[in-house]
């Protein structure tokens, strides 16, 4: 059962809205996102506006940094072999290429190990380290994991490997006994940014070892810009909020992404539809790149990924970007399979408010893409979702969990320890391995604990309204506006704005068999709303119906390029017309 929306619109003072926004001469629309967003202070709003590189934290601020970059500093200046630890997903592998490069600069080398999603699984193994033992390593970097991996790092110790752990994951009570820790979230650590991502925990590590290296200032701010190109990409691909210094690092990054010089990251910007100067935005990012990334580590290997960054061949780069697209196709058949699977499931035993949290598990389901499949289906059902795979061979199940907002996927594995192989994660995404046989009984504790925490109430995904906006103040002006405020992603969505009563004024015209093209009219004005995935609601949308409609207004390269205006109004929402905007409803 899929409950209709909650709209939560906002209370503004349009007075004082249409003061901010002449103070800071912007649209009104844009003034009013900023204003109900909390940012009311003129200064504080031309910083937002205008995040400078000035204005990233001191990377020293963070706990250990003085050891690990002395540690570092040692092994390039002593040439000792470093190994690189990462991981398999975009931020783990935009972490290792920007350390490599970095250490590189130094004077360093550094060999790298991602694991094999398949073979290895997720996080730091003890035969990893003891092959690197014995190939001569003495320092092993982390990156983007490692938090959890106490024992492992208490092997290194035994091998006389010193390692500096790299992470952004939530820790355990005990960190583990490594040399240096680089983790915001670490209790003791007083870094002002807690949601860097683990590219961004790595690039403060390079930020502060390129800094003690005596070069001119504006060489160190050029090389620091270069590497926010793939710290930007690893940022939106992990889902961190872009508030604070991961908005300064993704506003920048993205800047850099109009003039590419490294041969794989340039065919990999041609293979995802961004030829020449043109710059992709988050969303695109998130939709359009990171997916083409992920889709060697979910489905082959990432060392594809890494090895795409490295070379310096032009026709190498070529070859593997096309790789990563038509290796992203399979995972997206792959994706698609699955979901449908469960959905015929669910259709046959339908969800219901007594269930609080779902579990889906099946034999050889492909272990690459069900964390993808588990947010597919925290969007259909709006509650936590867990969906595993089974193997008879190792009698093990395998997968990934996502959740909602109000609840805490990692605090509710935590309360079931003894369930696991291992597991690990954040609040919203988690991972985990378990033997088979106890499959019924997660799923009887996962649901009671999720019963406790969530009520029907929460099952209904929410929609937050930015303002409401007339369909006569929608213009060039007012879109480029909005576009300004960007980037936009997790913690800072895209703006949503309510048109109130309007009429539906003409028939819908259905589109490639799923979309909708819909003419909307309010006060005189008529705007034709694109209506992506809204087939199955054209119901809702019949002509002369009286309704609000929730609507994100967006640049659009191919209207502009057939002669129409350089945007679009998209529809996300309907509801039947209340002319009151109510607090919530």
């Amino acid at each position: 059962m899929t409950r209709p929306a909650r709209w939560i619109l906002p209370q503004l003072d349009s007075s004082e809205v249409e003061a901010f926004a002449r103070t800071l001469g912007i649209s009104v629309p844009a003034a009013s996102v900023l204003y109900g967003r909390g940012i009311r202070d003129a200064s504080t709003a031309r910083r937002f506006l205008h995040p400078s590189l000035e204005d990233l934290h001191n990377p020293f601020a963070l706990c250990d940094m003085d050891r690990a970059v002395a540690r570092l500093k040692h092994a390039i200046e002593t040439g000792e072999k470093i190994l690189i630890y990462g991981d398999y997903d975009v931020d783990g592998t935009t972490s290792v290429v920007i350390l490599k490069r970095a250490i590189e600069m130094a004077g360093g080398m550094a060999d790298f190990h991602v694991p094999d999603r398949f073979k290895e699984g997720y996080g730091m193994r003890s035969e990893v380290v003891e092959a690197a033992a014995r190939s001569g390593v003495s320092l092993i970097i982390s990156v983007d994991t490692g938090i959890r991996a106490a024992e492992v790092v208490r092997r290194a110790s035994e091998l006389s490997i010193d390692v500096i752990i790299t992470d952004h994951h939530l820790p355990e009570s005990d960190l583990p006994p490594a040399l240096a820790v680089l983790n915001p979230n670490r209790p003791d650590c007083s870094y002002p940014e807690k949601n860097l991502c683990g590219a961004g925990v790595a690039f403060k590590l390079v930020q502060a070892l390129l800094g003690t290296l005596g070069w001119p200032a504006e060489k160190l701010r050029r090389v620091l810009e270069s590497f926010l190109k793939l710290v930007a990409i690893g940022t939106v691909a992990d889902v961190v909020p872009l508030t604070g210094e991961n908005r300064i690092i993704v506003k920048h990054g993205l800047k850099g992404l109009g003039a590419v010089r490294n041969p794989g990251l340039r065919a990999l910007l041609d293979v995802a539809g961004f030829s020449g100067n043109s710059v992709p935005s988050a969303t695109q990012v998130a939709f359009r790149i990171a997916p083409r990334m992920n889709a060697a580590g979910r489905m082959s290997t990432a060392n594809d990924v890494i090895e795409l960054f490295l070379t310096p061949d032009h026709d190498r780069a070529r070859t593997l970007a096309n790789q990563l697209h038509e290796l992203n196709t399979d995972r997206q058949k792959t994706e698609t399979d699955i979901v449908e699977t469960i959905l015929d499931q669910c259709e046959r035993v339908p969800v219901d408010d007594s269930q609080a949290a779902l579990i889906f598990c099946a034999e050889q389901w492909h272990r690459g893409v069900l964390g993808i499949v588990a947010s597919r289906l925290v969007e259909r059902f709006h509650r936590p979702v867990f969906v595993l795979s089974h193997t008879l061979d190792d009698g093990l199940a395998q997968g990934s969990g996502r959740s909602i907002t109000q609840f805490h996927l990692l605090e509710a594995l935590e309360s079931m320890p003894e369930l696991f192989v291992k597991f690990g994660g954040h609040r919203h995404a988690a991972g985990l391995t378990m033997a088979a046989k106890d499959l019924n009984e997660f799923r009887r504790r996962f649901q009671a604990y999720a019963a406790e925490r969530l009520k029907p109430y929460d099952f209904a995904r929410e929609l937050e309204i930015d303002a409401a906006i007339d369909l006569r103040d929608i213009n060039d002006r007012s879109v480029a506006g909005i576009g300004a405020l960007a980037p936009f992603g997790c913690g800072y969505p895209t703006p949503v704005f309510a048109v109130l009563d309007a009429e539906v004024a003409g028939p819908p015209v259905l589109w490639k068999e799923k979309h909708l093209r819909v003419p909307l009219r309010q006060n005189g004005r008529t705007i034709w709303l694109k209506a992506w995935n809204f087939a199955e609601r054209a119901s809702e949308l019949a002509r002369g119906s009286r309704l609000d409609a929730a609507v994100t207004l967006e640049e659009d390269a191919y209207a502009a390029a057939g002669g129409y205006p350089s945007w679009s109004v998209v529809l996300r929402d309907v509801r039947p017309a209340t002319t009151a905007a109510k607090a919530s409803a």
